[in-house]
């Protein structure tokens, strides 16, 4: 399926004289409007102070109000936004407004738009970052899934345009909006396609078609037969249940030095969940296609940084199966030789995602010899209890490398949270009938799903992303989020920056 972003452009011309169906400003609420819409006021002849005076502008972070055909404006639209206090401004507010105002945006009829919340002053941040977070903000709004579904046909257009005033830098800053937005849109809209049609042979088909449009990306495939040869069990006993066939696919980009160690992302892909023999219950079951949202994650990171040239070389493995209840589905009780020669005994089928990642770990570590490896999974549900819906969870032993991860969360405004990886939480996982059994019990449920992980990337330098918070919304009826391709991507440039 085609993928469509906004198109993002400079605008050269002065605010109160540009053409477009809406203009976009934010407005702090405790701040003098000559303060803040000094120009845009006096164009309108004072339309914005006079609104102020009457208490109708909005003033709590997101709210807003949309003006029709503006005095003094070439604009038909001026669409404000509320910043909130200054005092209480930051990143996210600024994110959150910018948000807000592209929900407005996609409920009207414009399909073209001027934004100027750029202009805002933001402690800490520069022009370009407030460029770029603004357009994603405005994208990720604009994305509205129909892949099946008809739309009405009173629905509002999507937004094709979108323009920046002109300044250094903004036109890069836009050229890898574009490529980003490309990349996350691709994330969601895997993570929302139904688990009938998004298959584990439907992800592997998305990635070598991607391969055909991107020049330099490169896929390899393996199905069930050539995984079991390598002695890939684990990954196929949590697929033997389904009659959708697993797959193992790596996208490869080498925009690097040919002597530079790979950068790996493997993503757990289980493109739906049931739980298996230990059957999830019924309420919420149909989320259960979000599982795969750390392969979606894989393959739109990767589509983002080679639709942008970076210099780096990354590999992408994706573990893709589908866990259901069947008379040839692994049971509890079962111990399941892994690629790594590691015995797993099972003790919970739903634990399905740690042992297909066991042996795409292992796999990664022999095949691609990365210089560092990171997994993105919808792991745990304990994850969603610790750290809610606001972070992903990083796990490692490897200091600089939790600082790199979180930094880049912070840079990309994709927040992480650090959890411990101490050897004492690896007693709980423990057996006298296998090497490690596949769940440590509720204590510490998304941590001990970590030190699960960490037995078969010994030697490795390696983290784990915990995402099943911060992928999609547990409960609500809406789209995957795309997170973390905001922050792997984040990460990926500060490591092609370093490496060059």
């Amino acid at each position: 399926m085609d993928i469509q972003t906004i198109q993002f452009s400079t605008e050269t011309e002065t605010a109160a004289k540009i053409q477009s169906d809406c203009m976009i400003l934010g407005l702090h609420h405790d701040l003098k409007i000559d303060q803040q819409a000094g120009e845009l006021n006096a164009a309108t002849e004072n339309l914005l102070a006079e609104l102020a005076g009457d208490n109708e502008l909005p003033t709590g972070v997101g709210k807003t109000l949309m003006l029709r055909a503006p005095r003094g404006l070439e604009a038909k639209r001026l669409l404000i936004v509320g910043f909130g206090k200054v005092s209480d401004f930051d990143e996210h507010t600024y994110i959150q407004a910018a948000r807000a105002a592209g929900d407005a945006l996609r409920q009207c009829p414009a399909t073209d738009a001027c934004c100027l919340l750029d202009g805002v002053e933001l402690k800490g941040r520069d022009h370009r970052w407030k460029v770029e977070q603004a357009a994603l903000a405005l994208d990720h709004a604009d994305y509205i899934y129909s892949a099946t579904k008809t739309p009405l046909e009173s629905a509002p257009p999507a937004t094709r345009t979108v323009r920046f005033i002109d300044a250094p830098g903004v036109a890069e800053a836009l050229d890898r909006v574009h490529h980003l937005a490309l990349g996350i849109r691709r994330c969601r809209l895997l993570s929302d396609l139904p688990p009938n049609i998004c298959t584990p042979i439907y992800l592997a088909d998305t990635a070598e078609k991607l391969a055909r449009e991107i020049d330099g990306l490169e896929v390899e495939v393996l199905d069930e037969n050539q995984m079991d040869d390598l002695g890939m069990w684990s990954l196929l006993a949590v697929a033997r249940g389904s009659a959708n066939p697993p797959r193992l696919f790596r996208m490869s980009w080498r925009g690097g030095a040919a002597d530079q160690a790979p950068t790996a992302l493997v993503g757990k892909g289980v493109t739906f969940d049931t739980g298996g023999i230990s059957i999830k219950p019924r309420e919420l079951m149909e989320q259960m296609k979000f599982d795969m949202c750390g392969a979606a994650t894989t393959i739109g990171t990767l589509e983002a940084i080679a639709r942008m040239g970076l210099a780096i070389n990354v590999d992408g493995i994706v573990a893709a199966a589908e866990n259901m209840p069947d008379g040839k589905a692994y049971r509890p009780g079962d111990v399941i030789e892994t690629l790594s020669g590691k015995t797993v005994e099972v003790h919970n089928t739903d634990a399905e995602g740690r042992m297909i990642l066991a042996d795409a770990l292992t796999w990664t570590a022999r095949n691609v010899e990365p210089g560092v490896m990171v997994d993105i999974a919808t792991l745990t549900g304990a994850c969603v209890v610790a750290l809610g819906h606001h972070a992903s969870a990083v796990m490692t032993n490897d200091d600089e490398l939790a600082d790199e991860l979180l930094a880049a969360g912070i840079e990309s405004a994709d927040r992480a949270w650090r959890l411990p990886l101490w050897d004492q939480y690896q007693e709980q996982i423990d057996t006298p009938f296998a090497d490690i059994k596949n769940v440590g019990g509720m204590p510490a449920g998304a941590i001990t799903a970590g030190c699960f992980l960490s037995r078969f990337t010994e030697g490795q330098r390696w983290a784990h992303l915990d995402i099943a918070g911060s992928a999609w919304r547990w409960g609500k009826a809406e789209s995957a989020s795309g997170r973390p391709v905001g922050m792997l991507t984040q990460w990926l440039i500060t490591r092609a920056e370093g490496q060059s």
